[in-house]
């Protein structure tokens, strides 16, 4: 007689109906289901049994048009599970390069206990003598985010004149001490007075604006910037980047990260200023986290004895508790968390 499988309690958070635009804590909910904790016979060669640690909230995961097929963000569907980043420990596994016990970080789901199968976005985690948490944001993809665009599309110089909008999220405030910690000026932009003190108090900004205070961003940026700019680094777009346009120096590079300012609209922001490109000779990149996965073990060497040594402040927002995640959620798009946000569901 074979054997039935021990099956325990699965909590999962699951979109209420099709989500556009930011998420709001009444846009998803909560259900119990069961699971198994070993692997199906079925599962397929590379499935991974996980239980989730700590799930991370962050900019991308909005909702769509659903009749526009052709925007990045993932669509969240009527009773669908959240997909997200996280940190996870492995139960089971029938992958060759991920066994019981293992730490992983990448693409999981928004519940207890997940398999996986899109196991070429798992990276294990060797290193454990930092928090496990730190592997959702600066040492995770937002983490890789800001080295990839800082570093290799920004290719900044010691003395360079270093602008970073949205820089308290998780990329920009790593962006900004990478750039403190080559010998940079740097001046970010943020939603609240006591964020921007925070990027100068914590961070070790030069300088920083409450962006929702300043009435004309190209004198703000000339007041900060008289010299003009060498990289922005643009997690915006729209106005910030149309008053950037105005302040970049000759041969200036923009980053481009994000454009978080014209997601929900029906019709983009028109940019003006355009030939100052030209005229200045600026180069403008854009660019995605997922080209740069092959730099992580070098983004490790980098960044590891930074954080050891005290050398750059990482500052988190924890929820406790699956149950927290879409309050969480909701939290980090409209600027109320304290820090990089994040779920955690449960102790190693």
């Amino acid at each position: 007689m074979a054997q039935v499988e021990e099956q325990v309690s699965n909590k999962q958070v699951l979109a209420a109906g099709h989500i556009t635009g930011n998420p709001k804590q009444t846009d998803m909910y909560l259900q119990s289901s069961t699971i198994s904790l070993q692997l199906p016979p079925e599962a397929s060669s590379d499935a991974v049994l996980v239980k989730n640690l700590y799930l991370s909230c962050d900019p991308y995961m909005r909702g769509t048009n659903k009749t526009n097929t052709k925007r990045l963000f993932y669509s969240f569907s009527p009773d669908s599970l959240i997909i997200g980043y996280g940190v996870c420990k492995v139960l089971d596994s029938k992958h060759p390069d991920f066994k019981k016990g293992d730490l992983v970080w990448g693409v999981t789901k928004w519940e207890e206990y997940s398999i996986i199968t899109m196991t070429d976005s798992l990276f294990k985690i060797e290193h454990t003598d930092v928090p496990l948490s730190y592997y959702t944001g600066i040492l995770g993809m937002p983490g890789m985010t800001a080295y990839a665009g800082f570093y290799e599309v920004g290719v900044p110089k010691k003395g360079d004149y270093v602008f970073i909008s949205s820089a308290f999220g998780a990329v920009g405030q790593l962006v900004g001490q990478l750039a403190k910690l080559m010998g940079c000026y740097v001046v970010g932009s943020a939603g609240s007075k006591d964020k921007v003190e925070i990027l100068k108090s914590k961070f070790g900004f030069d300088g920083a604006f409450n962006y929702k205070e300043e009435q004309d961003l190209d004198a703000t940026l000339k007041r900060f910037f008289p010299e003009g700019i060498d990289i922005y680094f643009d997690n915006v777009g729209g106005d910030m980047l149309e008053a950037a346009l105005l302040n970049m120096r000759r041969r200036g590079r923009i980053v481009v990260a994000g454009m978080i300012s014209q997601y929900d609209l029906d019709e983009p922001q028109g940019i003006k200023n355009l030939v100052n490109i030209i005229y200045k000779q600026i180069r403008v990149e854009a660019y995605t986290v997922y080209d740069y996965y092959h730099l992580y073990p070098k983004f490790l060497e980098i960044i590891l004895p930074y954080i050891r040594e005290g050398k750059i402040t990482y500052v988190e927002d924890i929820a406790e508790g699956l149950e927290s995640g879409p309050a969480a959620l909701e939290a980090m798009f409209t600027g109320r968390s304290a820090g990089k946000q994040v779920v955690l569901v449960a102790h190693e």
